[in-house]
């Protein structure tokens, strides 16, 4: 299996590391940290330096809040795509949006991949993305409307559930037009789903991976963290690390994330014992 996201052609064994840089006042995680222009810019230029593969760029927090407009989410992404793209000509731009309208103007703007968070919310969105030849990112989230939190949510088996819903969104948006090898699956850990249900998608994430598209895996201090470990939000970094190394040996191939170095050298340590990589030096015992 070969996938390919903006200009770039990558292997089954590549391990991508996805940077998050959100555009809005009330993450969860950074609180706002890259809401300034010159922080965000700041944000994209260090990811890179840290080994980042390709950027997330969000102008919405998943999480229920204050309702953001269109012409708001607009405002607040697409000229700062537009930035990236004159900055940065060969990185592979994603945009983390559910609404057509909204992929439209990014993928116009210089945007290479739509990071559709809420599993076809926007019917309209695969044929946007595949008039513009560009990459889509599909997730579960259980059929829960957007920016809600899942309740007392049941699977029969939620990898069977996770694995049904995103191969027959995988082949509409085929059918749509997308570019079958611009195709990203994600199980969407947190969405939809509880605790419980994390873990298992984690634990059987070779699965989701035999399926034949490329893995995508948002960890990134989620609650499945926390509560596995109880830790609250900014004292889950080693715990998502942990998921991380899970997921790279179970064969996931995009990671996203907040910290993008430790996430770096989790992977690249992972395909070096996989024989994926080689070590960067070999002396002990030799010199």
């Amino acid at each position: 299996m070969r996938f390919r996201l903006g200009r770039h052609t990558y292997a089954a064994h590549d391990r991508l590391v996805m940077a998050i840089v959100n555009r809005t006042t009330d993450s969860f995680y950074d609180r706002g940290a890259t809401w300034e222009d010159d922080a965000a810019y700041a944000r994209v230029r260090q990811v890179i330096a840290e080994g980042a593969d390709l950027v997330d760029i969000g102008g919405i927090k998943a999480a229920p809040g204050a309702e953001v407009p269109v012409a708001e989410e607009l405002r607040r992404v697409v000229p700062f795509v537009e930035g990236v793209r004159a900055e940065h000509p060969d990185l592979t731009i994603s945009v983390d949006t559910y609404r057509a309208e909204v992929a439209d103007a990014v993928l116009a703007a210089g945007a290479d991949v739509v990071n559709d968070a809420w599993g076809g919310a926007d019917p309209d969105l695969p044929a946007v993305v595949a008039a513009h030849g560009a990459g889509l990112v599909l997730t579960h989230t259980g059929g829960q409307r957007v920016r809600t939190r899942p309740h007392r949510i049941e699977y029969d088996d939620v990898v069977a559930a996770v694995a049904e819903s995103l191969l027959m969104q995988a082949e509409a948006a085929v059918a749509a037009g997308v570019e079958r090898e611009r195709i990203v699956i994600d199980p969407a850990h947190d969405f939809g789903k509880n605790t419980w249900h994390s873990l298992e998608c984690t634990r059987r994430l070779d699965e989701l991976v035999g399926l034949g598209w490329p893995v995508l895996v948002s960890l990134s201090n989620k609650d499945f963290v926390g509560e596995s470990l109880g830790r609250e939000v900014g004292e889950r970094v080693i715990g998502t690390l942990a998921t991380t190394a899970v997921s790279a040996w179970l064969g996931a191939h995009i990671y996203r994330v907040h910290e993008v170095r430790e996430t770096r050298d989790v992977l690249d340590m992972v395909s070096v014992i996989r024989g994926d990589l080689p070590p960067m030096r070999v002396t002990r015992g030799l010199a």
